[in-house]
């Protein structure tokens, strides 16, 4: 099962570190791993996607509470949030190229963020499925560079009783 798990700990050198090595010496892949300041620039946010079963994820979850450097940890997966990432491709481009490419790239919500003679640099926000299939799209244009985040999430807000939580 694929776990998010969000970990808010002092911005202290060194924690990033320590936060890895639970789960490698446990032998878990970390599938994707982001870290950056909050709102607070004395603490980070840790978002960390990997697979496993819940009784060894409890287990590093446990550990990662006992870190001196944690101030908060929790299993998104056990709740309702939003997770994004961010991809940026770089391609070679003819000029008539260009125009089919940014046609794609508005149906994804993508946009140019550079534009140079015979090269275009789009980027994509979204869910992990959109991302992927926005760049098998771009794969025969050429892709010179590809650059890709790893997950970010948060936990949902509650909903008000009656309040529209517009789905519908």
């Amino acid at each position: 099962m694929r776990h998010t798990i969000s970990v808010l700990v002092e911005n202290q050198f060194g924690v990033l570190s320590r936060v890895a090595g639970l789960f490698s010496a446990r032998g878990y892949n970390i599938d994707s791993l982001c870290v950056g300041e909050t709102e607070d620039p004395s603490v980070s946010r840790m978002t960390v996607v990997a697979r496993g079963d819940d009784r060894v994820l409890e287990q590093i979850i446990n550990q990662l509470n006992k870190l001196v450097s944690t101030i908060e940890v929790v299993d998104l997966t056990k709740q309702d949030f939003v997770e994004r990432e961010l991809v940026m491709l770089k391609m070679e481009v003819s000029p008539q190229q260009r125009t089919e490419i940014i046609e794609i790239a508005n149906i994804f919500r993508a946009k140019v963020v550079d534009m140079g003679k015979g090269a275009l640099t789009v980027e994509a926000t979204g869910a992990s499925d959109k991302l992927t299939a926005f760049i098998d799209m771009m794969r025969p244009f050429g892709i010179q560079e590809l650059v890709r985040t790893g997950r970010i999430a948060i936990a949902r807000s509650p909903k008000e009783e009656g309040a529209d939580n517009g789905n519908g």
